[in-house]
Formats: structure tokens, sequence, C-alpha cells
């Protein structure tokens, strides 16, 4: 049998093949736009090739260090530009960079800077008072590198030094290369351990290279793009957006603390036109006073994800022109890699039908090889008719490594070829998935599936209701009914017999839940709501400290 002719001497060469990597990107960034604004933080400006010159001698003072392939290093700060710096940094000298979460108290820091094996830890004053705890729990600390950001009062300075003085130890001519093989790690990131200790999951750098350009691509971004950083930067590497900013050569601006005032001031004053965040984002912009948003003149583009926006929150949003997209992934599918892809004929919808179109997670991204929603235990897809419900399963280029150190668990979510979201969802008959709830806040009462989600969509309709979220609640009748918490608007009284009847109106009576309770909502740093923490409330009760009136 004779060889094929298309392999005769014609092999991968350094002249024709090199390995993907997002490190591309910022020193293409650097090379055409050397002399724009790359990063903005108050009243700092850095042009890409500032940033990239930065990155180099990061890079290299790391190397100094013996910093090298294999080696973590860790980093617990806001979205500053030394964040930002890291996620090129880091993998140019070969090491791992690990994001921590900023709002994980000081054991799970503690876990995750051994379970990693930091080499070092670069972090903000802010975080002091959970890293100082700790670092200190620790028997083999790494070494500290403060961010002295001059915009923050307050927090102590735990470091060898800080970010700057290991800065001036690089060189600018470091000869920093890409890795040999794409297969590399570039990330770490952990899963938020809801149930026992955090996942590390493992990005490489083909991932973060496809993920990054999935992103523009999904969005239609472009150079003149202007990212506000509301999504934290640790989580799934900000999504990626990192190396989709490096890609597209766009601007960054950064925001230390995400609030609604600030958010819509450099909206306004920087003329931004992108942003990421969790629904609650999108209501603390709704919720701002008119006479803030007076300056607002441009359309903004919004991604949300998390957990799926309320119609009634993208209807609020694009009202005030904000264009949403919503998205949907995990931390094991480096953020977005489905995308609720806008079609042309469902412009002349009402805003109401545009809303519901919206609301639903959608289609795979473009660099995704594979989405389905299927049978768990046969991976049979589903009926793509929009009622029957199965898992999530995705399958291609954007699916993490691995878990770190955790072949048990990666194996198991590998299983059949598929990766194994743990999320419940229908598949419409025009392609698009649409989630109803993780397979662990299904609430199954009296035999019967109920979607906390669907739930939760007509609490948020009440226009007296600023948040809500409905879990399981035990019963010794029918096994678990709906319970809900709920948040009302400022100033407005509620009764839970009042919430009932308005949701039995609105939905199939066993659905309707069948107790209310007022509470400000827990959440996690990137907005999803705690709902381990409701079901134990469902069954003990609020501590009193979270209770609100209703």
């Amino acid at each position: 049998m004779h060889d094929n002719i298309y392999d005769q001497h014609l092999d991968a060469l350094s002249a024709n093949y090199e390995a993907l990597s997002p490190l591309s990107y910022l020193k293409r960034a650097a090379v055409v736009y050397p002399d724009k604004v790359a990063v903005v933080h108050g009243e700092l400006r850095r042009t890409w090739a500032e940033v990239y010159r930065r990155c180099v001698k990061l890079a290299s003072a790391l190397n100094k260090r013996g910093i090298g392939k294999g080696d973590t290093v860790s980093l617990m700060a806001p979205n500053l530009p030394e964040h930002y710096e890291a996620h090129f940094a880091v993998p140019m000298c070969g090491a791992v960079l690990n994001s921590i979460n900023t709002r994980l108290d000081a054991p799970a820091v503690a876990f995750i800077l051994q379970h990693a094996e930091s080499k070092v830890l670069i972090t903000d004053r802010e975080m002091a008072p959970v890293v100082k705890k700790a670092i200190h729990m620790l028997h083999n600390p790494p070494l500290v590198i403060d961010i002295d950001d001059p915009t923050y009062e307050g927090g102590e300075l735990l470091g060898a030094m800080d970010y700057e003085a290991l800065l001036a130890e690089g060189d600018d001519n470091y000869a920093w290369h890409g890795p040999v093989n794409e297969w590399d790690a570039i990330t770490l990131n952990y899963t938020s351990g809801t149930t026992g200790d955090p996942k590390g999951v493992v990005y490489h750098h083909r991932g973060a290279y496809l993920n990054a350009a999935s992103n523009a691509m999904s969005w239609g971004m472009t150079s003149k793009a202007v990212y506000l950083w509301t999504l934290p930067m640790f989580h799934c590497n900000g999504w990626c957006f990192p190396w989709t900013m490096a890609a597209i050569g766009g601007t960054s601006v950064c925001l230390r603390h995400v609030r609604g005032d600030a958010i819509v001031n450099l909206v306004v004053k920087e003329k931004v036109d992108h942003l990421c965040g969790a629904p609650i984002v999108l209501s603390l912009i709704a919720a701002v006073d008119e006479s803030l948003r007076a300056g607002l003149t441009h359309t903004v583009k919004v991604m949300t994800a998390g957990a799926p926006p309320p119609a009634s929150v993208i209807q609020k949003m694009e009202e005030i022109n904000f264009e949403v997209t919503h998205v949907y992934g995990l931390t094991e599918t480096y953020g977005p890699c489905v995308v609720c892809a806008w079609k042309d004929e469902w412009d002349g919808e009402t805003m109401g039908e545009r809303a519901r179109l919206k609301a639903r997670q959608g289609v795979a991204v473009p660099m995704q090889e594979g989405l389905m929603v299927a049978d768990p235990e046969t991976l049979e897809p589903v009926a793509r008719d929009g009622e029957t419900i199965g898992e999530v399963f995705m399958r291609g280029n954007i699916v993490m490594k691995g878990y770190l150190k955790n072949p048990t668990t990666t194996d198991a979510s590998f299983d059949g070829g598929w990766f194994h979201s743990g999320d419940l969802a229908v598949w419409h008959e025009d392609g698009y998935i649409e989630i109803k709830d993780r397979s662990k806040d299904i609430i199954i009462s009296g035999g019967e599936n109920i979607s906390s989600i669907e739930v939760e969509e007509v609490l948020f309709r009440h226009p007296q209701i600023e948040d809500a979220a409905v879990v399981a609640k035990p019963d010794e009748k029918w096994g678990e009914v709906p319970c809900a918490f709920v948040k009302l608007v400022a100033g407005v009284e509620l009764s839970e017999a009042e919430i009932i009847a308005y949701c039995r109106q609105n939905m199939a009576h066993f659905k309707a839940p069948k107790k209310v309770m007022f509470a400000a909502l827990p959440r996690t740093s990137t907005g999803k709501v705690q709902k381990f923490k409701l079901r134990q409330w469902a069954k003990d009760g609020i501590p009193e400290a979270d209770s609100v009136s209703g």
C-alpha cells in the first residue's frame, strides 16, 4: 500500500507550524498597536508596547528566581493591571498561573496554595487579612509579592518585596518563548467547593488561544472595543478575556469593586462598550439612578452568564440601551462555550419575546466542537422538543485538560468521550439548549420534576421582588416542595401568602412555592446564588443575621 501523496515530505516544521498560545496575541498587539492604550486604571494609562515590556520583565524576574516549566504562580487580587499582566508573564516563563477567588476564606486559600504547590503568591493589600492567615497555615509558604496599588487605602504589605521591585529585577530583552507543546498547562482554576474541597481545573495553551478567539467572534469584537472588567479575572481567567483583548488590540478598563454607580461612571467616562457579568451585575446597572445614566448615549454590549438571567432583567437592560448576549459554560470549559447566537429574523419580535429567546443558553460557540443534551446514563441525545430534560454534554478543544491530581474525578467527568456538565436542560427544535437546573437543584415533588429556574422566572417578573431563588425543602408528604427565598424592593410590603397566590396564578399549582422566606441571598463572588446554604436554611430556618422582613 502506497503512502498518501499528501504525507510525502510535507511535514510540520518551524517554518509552517507553531504551537497555539495566547502569548502570541500579546506579541502581535505590541507590534501592531504599540502606542494604543491597552490598560486603564484610574488615571493610569499603559500602551500595548508598555504592557508587553512589563510582561517580559516580570517573566524574566520570575525565571531568575527559579520559576519555570511546571511551577505554579498564584495570584490573589482584584481586577488590576498587575493581574492582567500576570496572564501573560507567568506562562511566558513556562509557569502556570493560578488566580485565586478573592472571596475565599483563609482555610480555602491555604488548601489551594498547598494543593497547587505554589512557589510564588502575588497579592494585593486588600487581601491581606485572609492571605496572612492562609500563609500561617502552611508548612512551606510561597514567596509573597505585594501589589501596592496607590488607588487603595488600607490593608498591609505582607511580602518580601512589592511587584514593581520584582519587575525591576527582570531584563527587557529576556528571550521568552511559547510552549513547545500547545497541550502544556497555562493556568489552574479552582472550582468553588460548595461540597468538599475545590477541584483544580487545568487549562492548556491551545484551549486558551481558541476560546479567546471564540469570544471575539461570538461578540463581533474589533480593535475599537473598550472592555470594562466587571467580571473577576480569577473566574475562568476572566472567561479568557485577558487574552481576547490582546487578540483584538482593544482597551481594558480595570475596576476594583463591582458597584452600580462605579460601573455606569466608567462606562460614560471611558466610553466602555463591552462588559461581562452575572445577572446580578445587570440588576446593579438597571438599579442605578437615571441621573447617573444621563451621559450614556452609546450602546453597550453585555455578555451574561452564571445563572440564567430572568427575561425581565434582560428586557430592563435592553430598554436602557444595553445589548445583552447570553452565554453559558463552566470553569471546566474555559468559561463561555455556548452562546445564544442572535438571528436577524428575531429582530421584529416583541421586547418580551426577544427577552424570552435571549434567556436561552443557545448553541456551541465557534471553537467548541460538540454540544448535546442527552440521557446521562446512555448518552443518547434527547428529543429536540423543548420539553424532555437531559444532561448537557460538551467535547472539543475548549474542554479542560482535567482536574489536577484527581484522576478518578477526571475520568468520571470524561466518561463516554464527552464532558459531563451536571447541568440539566431541554433541547429546542432550532438546536438551542435551555438550562433547567443543576442536577442537584432540580426539585422532585411527588414524583414530578420542578425546575427551580422556571419558578424563579415567575418571581422575577413581580415588580416588587428585587431578588429571588428557589430550592427544595424536605416535605413528609411530597418528599420535596419548592421553597422561595425573596428580597423585596426597598420600602414595599408583600406577604408570603400574596407571593404564593401570585405564583399559583402564573404557573401550574404544583410548581408554586409552598413556603416563602425573606432574606438577602447569599452569593458567590461570581454572582451565583449559594443554593447549598439556602437548602440548609429551608431545612433549619434562616440565621438571624441574614433574615429581612417581608
